[in-house]
């Protein structure tokens, strides 16, 4: 069996764009429209938190994970798809639900034309005006969250 897809980043990309950017989106200073997601570690427990680039497309908001099976994708699943984006101090916490495959390929159009200058690389070709059947073999190597909102948890 195929290990699960995963383009990890390297150590100067996570120490000049990713840390950065992160740092920007928990402070709503994230540039075009980046977000902070914060989701309970699988093994810590420990809240983390990355830089996502959230979608907002058909009356619903998204998470594609550009990168394949990220940490970020595995501790969603692990929490049950619970978590929070942050933008400075507007917390919005959510519960995710993963799309099949199927229903995929008109979410990542609209993410690849949204997002595709930063993350096009990652989807071998597909591109914003890939046919379903290009957009339907790269859902298999991207997680897509279908994001909704729930009521913040109590201390």
């Amino acid at each position: 069996m195929n290990a699960p897809h995963y383009n990890r980043p390297g150590r100067l990309e996570t120490l000049l764009m990713t840390r950065p950017v992160t740092w920007l989106a928990h402070r709503g200073l994230a540039p075009f429209g980046a977000g902070a997601l914060a989701v309970r570690g699988r093994k810590s427990g420990l809240v983390r938190v990355t830089a996502v680039n959230p979608l907002s497309h058909g009356g619903d908001r998204y998470l594609v994970a550009a990168r394949g099976q990220t940490e970020w994708v595995r501790n969603l699943r692990a929490a049950d798809g619970e978590g929070e984006l942050r933008h400075g101090r507007r917390v919005e916490p959510f519960t995710a639900a993963e799309l099949p495959d199927p229903e995929k390929p008109a979410v990542l159009r609209a993410y690849l034309a949204r997002w595709g200058w930063e993350v096009g690389r990652f989807f071998d070709g597909a591109t914003a005006t890939s046919d379903d059947a290009e957009l339907l073999r790269a859902a298999a190597r991207h997680p897509v969250f279908r994001l909704s909102p729930r009521a913040p948890r109590r201390a």
